[in-house]
C-alpha cells in the first residue's frame, strides 16, 4: 500500500471514529469523505478532502482539486467530473450531491476565501501559477 494511501486510510478510520473529526494535519479544518467512481474502472474510491461550507445554504460546500500544488489535476476531480455526482460524509451524515465546477469571479472568489482561511491553498496556487488553474467544484445535496 502507498503512503499516501495508508495515510487517506487513516484520516477515514479518524474521521468515522470521531463523528468527523481528525487530528494531526486536518485537526480543526472542515473535512468531508468524498466518494467518487473511477472513471475507467468504476471502482469506488474515498478521498478525505478540506472544504468551505457556502455562506448561506447548508447544502452547499466547495471543494477544491490543488493535489497539494501539484502540476496535475487530482483523479478524484476528473472522476467527479466524468460522472456529475457523488456522495459526501460530512460530520455523521452520508449524502448524495450534484457536482458543478465554478468558473471566473465565481470560482476565483471562492478559492480566495477558502486561501484566506487557510494559507497553505494560497501556496499551492503559488506552485501551480502558469501551470494550471486549481478548480473549484460546487458540491449541492441532491
Amino acid at each position: 500500500m502507498s503512503e499516501a494511501v495508508d495515510r487517506n486510510a487513516q484520516v477515514i478510520a479518524e474521521f468515522r471514529a470521531n463523528e468527523g473529526r481528525v487530528g494531526g494535519a486536518f485537526e480543526g479544518a472542515p473535512l468531508v469523505l468524498l466518494h467518487h467512481r473511477g472513471r475507467k474502472s468504476g471502482r469506488e474510491h474515498v478521498s478525505p478532502m478540506m472544504y468551505l461550507p457556502h455562506d448561506t445554504d447548508p447544502d452547499t460546500v466547495y471543494v477544491f482539486a490543488s493535489k497539494g500544488g501539484a502540476p496535475t489535476d487530482p483523479e478524484w476531480y476528473r472522476n467527479l467530473m466524468a460522472h456529475g455526482e457523488g456522495t459526501i460524509e460530512r460530520g455523521t451524515a452520508t449524502y448524495q450531491v450534484t457536482v458543478r465546477e465554478l468558473t471566473g469571479g465565481e470560482r476565483d472568489r471562492i478559492f480566495a476565501e477558502q486561501a484566506r482561511r487557510y494559507p497553505g491553498f494560497a501556496e499551492y496556487a503559488r506552485k501551480t501559477a502558469g501551470i494550471r488553474t486549481i478548480p473549484v467544484l460546487e458540491l449541492r445535496r441532491a
